[in-house]
């Protein structure tokens, strides 16, 4: 089966690789929401992160990924407790899903029967220690919605039927992707994505002839074009691993705290997260550039991600809320 094609290898859309390289540094970021037109390369960033990003150890047979054998759960009847290494999963939850594929189900009739607790793990168990993928977010069903919610909050998945409780852990990274114009997302579930991104097709073309040339090449000359970008991606994921090693001896001034609250307070946000989130996303892009101390520099260049899907509407200003952050960037730290 064919690799996915080269995270290196994708065209333009820098914020949106900037993003989904920050959260495999720093997955407590919180997940990438990712709107644009049809055909700008979201699910392929996506499907390309999944063969970037650098493998997990896990129990062989442990259904929802874990490290050790002491942290499976109890209703996994492990069949091999090797420590193996695994590709991080990536999961895709579909539009349309129901709430036993999402969550698991749970057998009530062998339950009552013999006892046991049967249970058939949902999509929640295999993200497990990755990511969850949700293409057309913005159109997922309310009781989903208010599922992914729950277990975000918690990162663990409960399941009760009849009197019967499984609980499993369920702690991932949210990746969704969506066309503005097909509906709005709520902002509840807004609210728990990290970064926001907006992605737009080219308008140079010198640029589209680019796409169309890797594409081609990626679908008639697979060997070829794959050699070609493998030691890319090879590189960039030593950089995902040396930013991960080098994130917990981040210098992090009060100066810089200083200016995330400003500016979050500047740009009226609700609550405190996006304080957090731009600190966590801001040392993540540090890390990833090799800076020992984190600096005004690193805030700037992701306040648009951390913060424009945080803004309260204004009627009275019709700017887009990236023009919004752009504009108080200016004003808050010059």
């Amino acid at each position: 089966m064919n690799q996915p094609f080269p995270f290196s290898a994708i065209v333009g859309q820098e914020e949106m690789k900037q993003a989904m390289i920050l959260t495999a540094i720093d997955p407590g970021i919180g997940g990438v929401l990712v709107f644009g037109d049809r055909g700008t390369g979201k699910s392929t960033a996506v499907r390309a992160l999944a063969a970037l990003l650098p493998p997990i150890r896990a129990v062989a047979s442990c259904p929802v990924n874990s490290a050790s054998v002491d942290k499976c759960p109890e209703w996994a009847h492990l069949t091999s407790t090797e420590i193996i290494s695994r590709p991080t999963p990536v999961v895709d939850l579909p539009l349309g899903v129901t709430e036993d594929r999402v969550v698991g189900a749970l057998d009530i009739e062998k339950a009552l029967s013999s006892g046991e607790k049967a249970f058939e793990p949902g999509l929640l168990a295999r993200a497990n220690r990755g990511y969850l993928y949700i293409d057309e977010v913005n159109l997922l069903e309310d009781h989903i919605v208010d599922l992914l919610l729950d277990v975000a909050q918690s990162g663990e998945n409960v399941v009760e039927r009849e009197g019967l409780s499984i609980r499993h852990p369920a702690r991932f990274v949210l990746v969704g992707s969506g066309n503005p114009e097909e509906g709005e997302l709520r902002p509840q579930l807004l609210d728990r994505f990290g970064m926001s991104v907006e992605v737009s097709s080219p308008s140079d073309v010198e640029t589209r002839i680019e796409v169309i040339r890797r594409r081609d090449a990626y679908e008639m000359d697979y060997e070829g074009f794959m050699g070609h970008w493998r030691q890319a991606d090879d590189e960039l994921r030593e950089r995902i691993l040396a930013a991960r090693a080098h994130l917990p001896t981040m210098v992090t001034p009060d100066s810089v705290l200083r200016d995330c609250a400003e500016l979050c307070l500047a740009l009226g946000s609700d609550g405190l997260r996006g304080e957090l989130t731009l600190l966590k996303t801001s040392r993540a892009l540090a890390a990833f550039e090799g800076a020992d101390e984190l600096t005004r520099e690193h805030v700037r260049k992701v306040a648009p991600s951390a913060l424009r899907h945080r803004l309260r509407r204004d009627p009275l200003d019709e700017a887009g809320s990236t023009s919004r952050v752009s504009r108080v960037l200016e004003e808050v730290l010059g």
